[in-house]
Protein backbone atom coordinates (compact mmCIF):
# COMPACT_ATOMS: atom_id res chain seq x y z
CA UNK A 1 0.00 0.00 0.00
CA UNK A 2 2.61 2.57 1.09
CA UNK A 3 6.13 2.38 -0.29
CA UNK A 4 8.87 4.87 0.55
CA UNK A 5 12.00 4.66 -1.60
CA UNK A 6 15.35 6.44 -1.20
CA UNK A 7 13.81 9.29 0.81
CA UNK A 8 16.23 12.08 1.77
CA UNK A 9 15.71 15.15 3.97
CA UNK A 10 18.27 17.68 5.19
CA UNK A 11 18.01 20.79 7.34
CA UNK A 12 21.13 22.78 6.55
CA UNK A 13 24.12 20.62 7.46
CA UNK A 14 21.96 18.08 9.33
CA UNK A 15 21.00 15.06 7.26
CA UNK A 16 17.92 13.65 9.00
CA UNK A 17 17.63 10.65 6.69
CA UNK A 18 19.45 9.71 3.51
CA UNK A 19 17.98 7.28 0.97
CA UNK A 20 15.59 5.87 3.59
CA UNK A 21 13.28 3.11 2.36
CA UNK A 22 10.48 1.03 3.88
CA UNK A 23 6.92 -0.11 3.16
CA UNK A 24 3.61 -0.66 4.93
CA UNK A 25 1.58 -3.53 3.45
CA UNK A 26 -2.18 -3.32 3.08
CA UNK A 27 -3.78 -4.20 6.40
CA UNK A 28 -0.43 -4.26 8.17
CA UNK A 29 0.73 -2.68 11.42
CA UNK A 30 4.25 -1.27 11.09
CA UNK A 31 5.93 0.27 14.14
CA UNK A 32 8.97 2.57 14.16
CA UNK A 33 11.09 2.71 17.30
CA UNK A 34 14.28 4.69 17.74
CA UNK A 35 16.13 7.16 19.94
CA UNK A 36 14.77 10.65 20.52
CA UNK A 37 15.79 13.02 17.76
CA UNK A 38 16.43 10.32 15.18
CA UNK A 39 13.94 11.79 12.70
CA UNK A 40 10.75 9.77 13.18
CA UNK A 41 8.44 12.78 13.49
CA UNK A 42 10.23 14.51 10.60
CA UNK A 43 9.49 11.42 8.53
CA UNK A 44 5.78 11.83 9.31
CA UNK A 45 6.02 15.53 8.42
CA UNK A 46 7.47 14.60 5.03
CA UNK A 47 4.92 11.85 4.44
CA UNK A 48 2.00 14.19 5.17
CA UNK A 49 3.42 17.11 3.20
CA UNK A 50 4.03 19.41 6.18
CA UNK A 51 7.70 19.42 5.14
CA UNK A 52 8.90 18.79 1.59
CA UNK A 53 11.31 15.97 0.82
CA UNK A 54 14.65 16.69 -0.83
CA UNK A 55 14.60 13.56 -2.96
CA UNK A 56 13.16 10.08 -3.12
CA UNK A 57 9.76 8.63 -3.92
CA UNK A 58 6.52 8.04 -2.03
CA UNK A 59 4.13 5.56 -3.65
CA UNK A 60 0.52 5.03 -2.63
CA UNK A 61 -1.39 2.05 -4.01
CA UNK A 62 1.31 1.65 -6.65
CA UNK A 63 1.23 5.27 -7.83
CA UNK A 64 3.85 7.93 -7.10
CA UNK A 65 2.66 10.92 -5.08
CA UNK A 66 4.45 14.01 -3.66
CA UNK A 67 3.05 13.15 -0.23
CA UNK A 68 0.16 11.33 1.40
CA UNK A 69 -1.84 14.51 1.96
CA UNK A 70 -5.46 13.52 2.43
CA UNK A 71 -4.74 9.87 1.77
CA UNK A 72 -3.92 9.21 5.43
CA UNK A 73 -5.43 10.07 8.81
CA UNK A 74 -3.01 11.31 11.48
CA UNK A 75 -3.36 10.75 15.24
CA UNK A 76 -0.81 12.65 17.30
CA UNK A 77 0.55 12.48 20.84
CA UNK A 78 -1.81 15.23 22.00
CA UNK A 79 -5.53 14.68 21.43
CA UNK A 80 -5.95 18.26 20.06
CA UNK A 81 -9.64 18.35 20.97
CA UNK A 82 -11.22 21.79 20.73
CA UNK A 83 -12.25 22.76 24.28
CA UNK A 84 -15.37 24.71 23.25
CA UNK A 85 -16.87 21.71 21.43
CA UNK A 86 -18.42 18.59 22.93
CA UNK A 87 -16.78 15.21 22.40
CA UNK A 88 -19.20 14.25 19.63
CA UNK A 89 -18.72 17.61 17.91
CA UNK A 90 -14.96 17.09 18.00
CA UNK A 91 -15.35 13.61 16.55
CA UNK A 92 -17.47 14.96 13.68
CA UNK A 93 -15.00 17.70 12.70
CA UNK A 94 -13.50 15.75 9.75
CA UNK A 95 -16.84 15.51 7.95
CA UNK A 96 -18.09 18.94 8.98
CA UNK A 97 -14.95 20.70 7.75
CA UNK A 98 -15.35 18.91 4.42
CA UNK A 99 -18.92 20.21 4.20
CA UNK A 100 -20.28 16.69 3.73
CA UNK A 101 -21.72 15.93 7.17
CA UNK A 102 -24.93 13.92 7.11
CA UNK A 103 -27.26 12.08 9.44
CA UNK A 104 -25.41 8.88 8.58
CA UNK A 105 -22.16 10.44 9.81
CA UNK A 106 -23.79 11.29 13.13
CA UNK A 107 -25.05 7.72 13.43
CA UNK A 108 -21.58 6.37 12.60
CA UNK A 109 -19.94 8.59 15.23
CA UNK A 110 -22.53 7.56 17.83
CA UNK A 111 -21.92 3.91 16.98
CA UNK A 112 -18.16 4.39 17.39
CA UNK A 113 -18.70 6.10 20.73
CA UNK A 114 -20.58 3.01 21.91
CA UNK A 115 -17.92 0.68 20.50
CA UNK A 116 -15.08 2.57 22.18
CA UNK A 117 -16.74 2.97 25.57
CA UNK A 118 -17.80 6.61 25.25
CA UNK A 119 -21.58 6.15 25.24
CA UNK A 120 -23.22 8.67 27.54
CA UNK A 121 -20.37 11.16 27.22
CA UNK A 122 -21.17 12.49 23.74
CA UNK A 123 -22.06 15.99 24.94
CA UNK A 124 -19.42 16.36 27.63
CA UNK A 125 -16.70 18.98 27.02
CA UNK A 126 -13.13 17.61 26.84
CA UNK A 127 -12.26 19.26 30.17
CA UNK A 128 -14.76 17.05 32.01
CA UNK A 129 -13.41 13.65 30.96
CA UNK A 130 -10.19 11.71 31.59
CA UNK A 131 -7.13 11.66 29.36
CA UNK A 132 -7.96 8.15 28.22
CA UNK A 133 -11.47 9.19 27.19
CA UNK A 134 -10.07 12.18 25.33
CA UNK A 135 -7.77 9.85 23.37
CA UNK A 136 -10.70 7.54 22.63
CA UNK A 137 -12.53 10.55 21.21
CA UNK A 138 -9.45 11.43 19.15
CA UNK A 139 -9.49 7.85 17.87
CA UNK A 140 -13.13 8.20 16.79
CA UNK A 141 -12.23 11.46 15.04
CA UNK A 142 -9.39 9.64 13.25
CA UNK A 143 -11.81 6.96 12.03
CA UNK A 144 -14.25 9.62 10.81
CA UNK A 145 -11.69 10.71 8.23
CA UNK A 146 -12.42 7.43 6.46
CA UNK A 147 -8.81 6.89 5.33
CA UNK A 148 -7.26 3.48 4.73
CA UNK A 149 -3.90 4.43 6.24
CA UNK A 150 -3.53 5.78 9.79
CA UNK A 151 -0.35 7.46 11.05
CA UNK A 152 0.11 7.28 14.83
CA UNK A 153 2.74 9.52 16.45
CA UNK A 154 3.05 8.22 20.03
CA UNK A 155 -0.69 8.59 20.68
CA UNK A 156 -0.58 6.77 24.03
CA UNK A 157 2.64 8.12 25.53
CA UNK A 158 0.97 10.50 28.01
CA UNK A 159 -1.38 7.89 29.51
CA UNK A 160 -1.05 5.74 32.61
CA UNK A 161 -0.16 2.06 32.16
CA UNK A 162 -3.69 0.65 32.63
CA UNK A 163 -5.34 3.14 30.27
CA UNK A 164 -2.52 2.67 27.80
CA UNK A 165 -3.02 -1.10 27.66
CA UNK A 166 -6.76 -0.64 27.10
CA UNK A 167 -6.17 1.77 24.23
CA UNK A 168 -3.56 -0.52 22.69
CA UNK A 169 -6.37 -3.04 22.25
CA UNK A 170 -8.46 -0.36 20.56
CA UNK A 171 -5.62 0.39 18.14
CA UNK A 172 -5.64 -3.28 17.18
CA UNK A 173 -9.35 -2.91 16.37
CA UNK A 174 -8.39 -0.37 13.70
CA UNK A 175 -6.54 -3.18 11.99
CA UNK A 176 -8.70 -6.22 12.72
CA UNK A 177 -12.24 -4.79 12.54
CA UNK A 178 -11.90 -1.59 10.52
CA UNK A 179 -9.34 -2.91 8.02
CA UNK A 180 -6.90 -0.04 8.46
CA UNK A 181 -3.19 -0.09 7.66
CA UNK A 182 -1.17 1.50 10.45
CA UNK A 183 2.22 3.18 10.77
CA UNK A 184 3.10 4.01 14.37
CA UNK A 185 5.92 5.77 16.23
CA UNK A 186 6.67 4.72 19.81
CA UNK A 187 9.48 4.82 22.38
CA UNK A 188 8.02 1.88 24.30
CA UNK A 189 9.60 -1.45 23.33
CA UNK A 190 6.87 -3.57 24.93
CA UNK A 191 4.17 -1.52 23.20
CA UNK A 192 5.91 -2.12 19.87
CA UNK A 193 6.10 -5.85 20.53
CA UNK A 194 2.44 -5.97 21.62
CA UNK A 195 1.18 -4.34 18.42
CA UNK A 196 3.53 -4.63 15.46
CA UNK A 197 3.51 -6.95 12.50
CA UNK A 198 6.74 -5.33 11.31
CA UNK A 199 8.98 -3.54 13.81
CA UNK A 200 11.72 -1.27 12.48
CA UNK A 201 14.52 -0.27 14.86
CA UNK A 202 16.02 3.05 13.77
CA UNK A 203 19.37 4.78 14.27
CA UNK A 204 20.32 8.35 15.05
CA UNK A 205 20.63 10.70 12.02
CA UNK A 206 21.11 10.08 9.29
CA UNK A 207 18.25 7.74 10.18
CA UNK A 208 18.39 4.22 8.82
CA UNK A 209 16.87 0.87 9.71
CA UNK A 210 19.21 -0.83 12.16
CA UNK A 211 17.16 -4.02 12.21
CA UNK A 212 13.72 -5.23 11.14
CA UNK A 213 11.62 -7.76 13.03
CA UNK A 214 8.65 -9.50 11.41
CA UNK A 215 6.45 -10.69 14.27
CA UNK A 216 3.77 -13.37 14.22
CA UNK A 217 1.20 -14.73 16.64
CA UNK A 218 -2.05 -13.51 18.13
CA UNK A 219 -2.12 -9.90 19.31
CA UNK A 220 -1.83 -8.28 21.75
CA UNK A 221 1.15 -10.49 22.53
CA UNK A 222 2.11 -11.57 26.04
CA UNK A 223 5.52 -10.45 27.22
CA UNK A 224 6.10 -13.68 29.18
CA UNK A 225 6.90 -15.42 25.89
CA UNK A 226 10.63 -16.36 25.95
CA UNK A 227 11.06 -15.43 22.29
CA UNK A 228 9.62 -11.95 22.82
CA UNK A 229 11.73 -11.43 25.94
CA UNK A 230 14.82 -12.22 23.89
CA UNK A 231 13.78 -9.82 21.12
CA UNK A 232 13.01 -7.11 23.68
CA UNK A 233 16.46 -7.40 25.26
CA UNK A 234 18.09 -7.33 21.83
CA UNK A 235 16.16 -4.19 20.83
CA UNK A 236 17.07 -2.46 24.11
CA UNK A 237 20.72 -3.27 23.48
CA UNK A 238 20.48 -1.79 19.98
CA UNK A 239 18.78 1.37 21.22
CA UNK A 240 21.02 1.89 24.23
CA UNK A 241 23.92 1.63 21.82
CA UNK A 242 22.35 4.61 20.06
CA UNK A 243 22.01 6.43 23.43
CA UNK A 244 18.26 6.13 22.94
CA UNK A 245 15.49 7.41 25.19
CA UNK A 246 13.36 4.29 25.38
CA UNK A 247 10.95 2.61 27.76
CA UNK A 248 11.13 -1.03 28.77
Amino acid sequence: MLRVSELTKKFGSLCVFDRFSFSVPKGGFTVLIGPSGCGKSTLFDVLTGVVSKDSGEISWLGKKTPNLGRKAAYMQQKDLLLPWLSLIENALLPVRVSGKASGDDCKEAASLFRRLGLAGFEFYPPSKVSGGMRQRCALVRTLMFGRELVLLDEPLSALDAITRRSLQSLLLLLQSEFGKSLLMITHDVEEALHLADDLLVLTLPPMRIREKFSLTGEKPRRMNDPGLIEIKEHILTLLHGENGDVTC
